[in-house]
């Protein structure tokens, strides 16, 4: 659960990378681009069918004046909380990890999450690969490399895939817009091929 806008896409793309090292399955709404299937249903049943979550709140606060708080990553939070609460079987015991662009700032607006531990990425791609892989490591129970050797893994993926997708008839400026179904698939290749 996050913003799907360019702004944060250096922050997914490390994010995605972190989750597949470790030999998780991302989901995510955009998983599929069927404009016939309403985003709603796609969440709720992202969050009936995944065992681990992750959102991220640092896009909730508005940037201008009379301009909306975004409320879909709050929302989409309660939903699986809700779901963990309120769920059966494995859903009771589902594990959610928070972050948010600086510690406490959630709190102005989300009162209800003072005391939950919620990771701090200061928008950094290395700060985001630090926070997912110590949860993983620590919550879930799944062993990584260090963050700055995941970084490193990541950064190598990406030049490797613009080499890639240069090669396969992209232009430069289509890159940056490839769809989250396809990007995935790339860092598994990646992933399988590259790391023993």
């Amino acid at each position: 659960n996050c913003p799907y806008d360019e702004h944060f896409r250096p922050l997914l793309r490390p994010l995605l990378f972190t989750v597949l090292r470790a030999d998780l399955n991302p989901r995510m709404a955009a998983e599929r681009l069927n404009s016939g299937e309403t985003r709603f249903s796609k969440i709720v049943e992202l969050v009936r069918e995944s065992k681990f979550a992750i959102h991220d709140l640092s896009r909730i606060k508005a940037k201008r004046a009379g301009e909306y708080f975004r409320l879909n990553m709050p929302f989409e939070l309660g939903l699986d909380v809700g779901c963990s609460c309120f769920g059966a079987g494995e859903q009771l015991s589902k594990r959610c990890l928070i972050l948010a662009k600086e510690p406490y700032r959630h709190q102005i607006a989300l009162s209800d999450l003072s005391n939950s531990d919620i990771a701090s990425h200061q928008e950094k791609p290395v700060r985001v690969v630090a926070a997912v892989r110590h949860w993983i490591v620590n919550d879930i129970g799944i062993d990584l490399p260090g963050p700055s050797a995941l970084f490193d893994q990541f950064t190598q993926f990406m030049a490797d895939n613009y080499d890639e997708l240069l090669a396969h008839g992209f232009d430069k400026d289509e890159i940056p817009d490839l769809p989250v179904p396809e990007l995935i698939r790339y860092m598994r290749e990646w992933v399988a091929t590259n790391i023993s």
